[in-house]
């Protein structure tokens, strides 16, 4: 089968049956509550997706699979310590579960899990793994750092945002269907092409959790509606509002207004320039070329037709 189900029940039944030890409890406690927190899986789907699309089987890639998913998580404590934020996925962010230190100490265990279960391939193909890997986790580290110093600045461009997140988000989904293809023995051609499918549909995931984020449901996101227009979070609505009405975005935060007018005061301004339905464009365009980008990949037409869904989803997507 090639389906985003089939792979999905793999990912979570491997995530089931993984051993972590009992002890010690504060530490493997916190990455098991990670772990069964569920999520899209986008990641290690896109992984075995991506061997699968060149004849190998998901058992075969299974580990660095699990791999990229529990370094995703793993980025997703410690920035929910950086963010202050209290839910993740409908619960308890860890740090508020337990505490700052725990998600700080349990994230980095989750890091080193990654690794050793990325380093679980072929002696032949392993240098090229961990160099693909540890270059995608550098990236991701200064895509975060990046949206720190956004913070603090007032001149953020939309193109050094769109940077950014091609950084913190994009590029471990290409890293993940890279690696699949890697693993599997594709060809450089096709291992680039499946590399910039990723890069682009990430672009399109994360401007759809920024339109989520201020228009979704709290019920279906997971999370509190309207968190970066309170923490005032550069992304590409409110850069747009501040570069297009710089002085009503000025004289609303000026007002000190509680979290419910700012929030609705705020999203006023977007809707007057039609930020949503930009928004909507700029994702729709971002999956258009990421379905483009599969014309240099030597795959078949199931596993084309699958990416394609794959991307179309995006656009769809409540949470």
């Amino acid at each position: 089968m090639f389906t985003i189900d089939y792979f999905s029940e793999i990912i979570e039944a491997a995530i089931a049956d993984l051993k972590l030890p009992a002890d010690p409890a504060g530490l493997y406690e916190p990455i098991r509550y990670t772990l069964d927190g569920g999520g899209k899986r986008l990641r290690p789907v896109l992984l075995l997706a991506s061997a699968r699309a060149f004849g190998v089987k998901a058992s075969t890639v299974i580990s660095q699979a699990l791999g990229i998913e529990m370094f995703h998580n793993f980025t997703l404590l410690h920035d929910d310590v950086m963010d202050n934020a209290d839910v993740r996925r409908g619960r308890p962010t860890v740090h508020r579960r337990w505490n700052s230190s725990t998600a700080i100490l349990s994230g980095d265990a989750m890091l080193t899990l990654a690794t050793r279960l990325i380093a679980d391939c072929n002696a032949g193909k392993l240098r090229d793994v961990l160099d693909l890997f540890n270059t995608t986790a550098m990236e991701i580290y200064e895509g975060q750092q990046y949206d720190m110093d956004f913070e603090s600045q007032t001149d953020v461009s939309v193109d050094r945002y769109l940077e950014m997140i091609r950084l913190k988000t994009s590029v471990l989904l290409a890293c993940a269907c890279r690696m699949g293809a890697m693993l599997a023995g594709a060809d450089e051609q096709s291992c680039a092409a499946l590399y910039r499918y990723g890069e682009l549909l990430g672009l399109a995931f994360q401007l759809q959790d920024d339109y989520l984020d201020t228009y979704g449901d709290p019920a279906l996101f997971g999370k509190e509606i309207g968190g970066d227009i309170i923490n005032e979070k550069k992304t590409w609505l409110w850069i747009n509002a501040m570069n297009e009405c710089r002085g009503e975005m000025t004289r609303i935060l000026d007002r000190k207004l509680t979290d419910y007018l700012k929030i609705k005061e705020i999203k006023a301004v977007y809707d007057s320039i039609g930020l949503p339905e930009r928004s909507g464009e700029l994702i729709k365009h971002y999956v258009e070329q990421a379905v483009e980008a599969l014309d240099n990949a030597r795959i078949t037409p199931e596993a084309r037709e699958f990416f394609v869904k794959l991307a179309g989803r995006t656009t769809s997507r409540t949470h």
